[in-house]
C-alpha cells in the first residue's frame, strides 16, 4: 500500500517537471548527472570520479555537486575540496564527498549542498567552473542537465521491482524513459544471457537510451596509513559500509587469489568507533588473518582510530564499454 502511494507521488512530481510547472533551473555550465533508480550502491561513485577525471584530462574546470548524504549539518554548504587539497572530513563534507574528493585532487572541486541549484550558481561565481556533475542526480530535477545517466546493477538492477519502503526503486522503472544513456555496472558478476536480458527489459522503458557495460578494476590495494605495503600472501578480514558490501568482499576475494579469511557488513555510510574497530580486529583473530581490507568510502572515517592490525584500501574504477562511444557521450560529440 505505501510503496504504490510513494510511487503514484513519484509520478506525479515527475509529470509536474515534465509539463514545467515545477521549474528545473540551469547550472550556467555543461551538467552530467550520474544517478540511479534504486536505492543502495550502484557503483556510482567511481562512475562520477571517472567522468570527472574525463572532463579535467580536456581543461575543464569542473565541480561535483552532491547532496553529502549522512554528515553533520545536512542543510550546510560545504566547500570539500578547492580543486587542490580536500577541506573537510566526513563528519562534515560527508564520506562520498570526502572520497570523490581524494580520489580528484588537483583534478575537481568537490561541493556538499542540499540545494544543489544555488551552490552550483556559487561555484561558477567563484570559481569559473564550466563543467558540473551531479552526484545522484537523477530524481534532483530542479537542477537542467545536459546528460542523464543512470546507473543499474547487473547483480541487482531493480531491487526487487518495487518502490520504496516495501522495495529498492526509488521511483516506478517508467522513469527511466528519461536517461539519456544507461550504464549497467557490475557486469562481470553476471552472465551474458542475464545482461542480455536486463537489456532487454531497460528498453522497454528506455528505448532512446543508450546502453553501455561496465566492469570494475582494481587499481591498487594500499595501505591506510602507510607503513608495510600489500603483498599477494596476506589474509583478510574485510569490512564495510557501503550498499553492497557483498560484491565488494567477491571483487576483493577474486582479486587476492581467496585469501578474506572473514567479513563483517555494517549499515551504509556507518560511522565508524573504536569499539567497532576492536571488534573487526577480534574477527581478524579468530579467523587467523594478518591484516584488515576495506572500501576507499570507509577508508575516510577511519583515520582517528587505533589499529593494532595493518588495514590496506581497495580501490576500485570502471571500465565502460563501448570506450569510445561512451567518451563521445561525456564531451557531446
Amino acid at each position: 500500500m505505501l510503496s504504490a502511494i510513494y510511487g503514484k507521488v513519484m509520478s506525479l512530481r515527475n509529470a509536474l517537471y515534465d509539463r514545467g510547472t515545477f521549474e528545473a533551473h540551469d547550472l550556467g555550465a555543461r551538467t552530467i548527472s550520474v544517478g540511479n533508480i534504486t536505492t543502495g550502491g550502484t557503483g556510482k561513485t567511481p562512475l562520477v570520479a571517472k567522468i570527472a577525471e574525463m572532463l579535467g584530462g580536456r581543461s575543464e574546470k569542473v565541480c561535483i555537486l552532491t547532496r553529502g548524504y549522512g554528515r553533520k549539518d545536512p542543510k550546510k554548504r560545504v566547500l570539500v575540496s578547492n580543486g587542490d587539497q580536500v577541506l573537510a572530513d566526513a563528519a562534515t563534507g560527508g564520506d562520498e564527498p570526502v572520497e570523490l574528493a581524494n580520489k580528484l585532487i588537483g583534478k575537481a572541486f568537490v561541493v556538499a549542498d542540499a540545494d544543489r541549484v544555488a551552490a552550483a550558481k556559487w561555484a561558477l561565481r567563484k570559481f569559473g567552473i564550466t563543467a558540473f556533475v551531479l552526484d545522484d542526480g537523477f530524481q534532483h530535477r530542479r537542477a537542467k542537465r545536459d546528460l542523464d545517466i543512470v546507473c543499474i546493477d547487473a547483480t541487482n538492477p531493480f531491487g526487487g521491482g518495487r518502490t520504496l519502503p516495501a522495495g529498492r526503486l526509488r521511483e516506478p522503472l517508467a522513469g527511466l524513459a528519461r536517461a539519456d544513456a544507461v550504464i549497467i555496472t557490475r557486469v562481470a558478476s553476471s552472465s551474458d544471457r542475464l545482461v542480455n536480458r536486463l537489456e532487454d527489459e531497460i528498453r522497454n522503458y528506455a528505448q532512446e537510451a543508450r546502453i553501455f557495460l561496465s566492469k570494475d578494476s582494481v587499481r591498487e590495494i594500499r595501505p591506510l596509513f602507510g607503513g608495510p605495503e600489500y603483498t599477494a600472501d596476506l589474509k583478510f578480514a574485510a569490512f564495510c559500509g557501503i550498499g553492497n558490501p557483498a560484491y565488494l568482499f567477491d571483487t576483493a576475494n577474486e582479486h587476492t587469489n581467496g585469501s578474506l579469511v572473514g567479513t563483517l557488513a555494517f549499515a551504509d555510510h556507518h560511522n565508524y568507533t573504536q569499539n567497532d574497530i576492536e571488534n573487526i580486529e577480534s574477527l581478524a583473530h579468530e579467523k587467523s588473518a594478518d591484516a584488515l581490507l576495506t572500501s576507499a568510502k570507509d577508508a575516510v572515517k577511519l583515520g582517528h582510530l587505533n589499529f593494532s592490525l595493518p588495514c590496506f584500501v581497495i580501490e576500485i574504477e570502471p571500465i565502460v564499454e563501448p570506450a569510445d562511444d561512451f567518451e563521445k557521450l561525456i564531451f557531446g560529440e
